[in-house]
């Protein structure tokens, strides 16, 4: 239990720390361009908490706890990982892209790309920190 609760830690520390920089340097101008008048000038934080809270407890029950407990390579958790995300973000993306006026390809692929990296990303370093912490 120790094991995964540093896990969680360590998960959700990357993906905030990453998500900051991705959101701040990437998403945010590339939806600016399309969709300004619909973006808050500052996020909601309680929505913006659960979402990654929660998002963090999928990641793990699916990639990175199966992955510690058969020892998986790193390169198989990233690619796992990139996967998951892939799903979860082209949820949303593409979702959004049937239903929304002013949502565009380049969003869809802005963040698309985004949430791969990021998830994959994420779960090859979670399980790397953790493996080390725990050894």
């Amino acid at each position: 239990m120790t094991q995964t609760f540093i896990l969680y830690a360590v998960s959700v520390v990357l993906f905030l720390g990453l998500d900051f920089l991705g959101l701040t340097w990437l998403i945010r101008p590339t939806f600016e361009r399309d969709i300004a008048p619909m973006l808050l000038e500052n996020f909601r934080l309680a929505p913006a908490l659960i979402f990654y809270l929660f998002y963090i407890v999928g990641l793990l029950f699916f990639v990175s706890v199966p992955a510690m407990r058969a020892e998986t390579g790193l390169g198989v958790v990233f690619l796992t990982g990139a996967l998951f995300g892939a799903v979860a973000y082209g949820t949303y993306e593409f979702s959004n892209l049937a239903t929304l006026t002013g949502w565009t390809w380049r969003m869809l692929i802005t963040d698309l790309t985004w949430g791969t990296a990021l998830t994959g990303t994420v779960a090859a370093g979670g399980v790397a920190i953790t493996r080390a912490i725990a050894a």
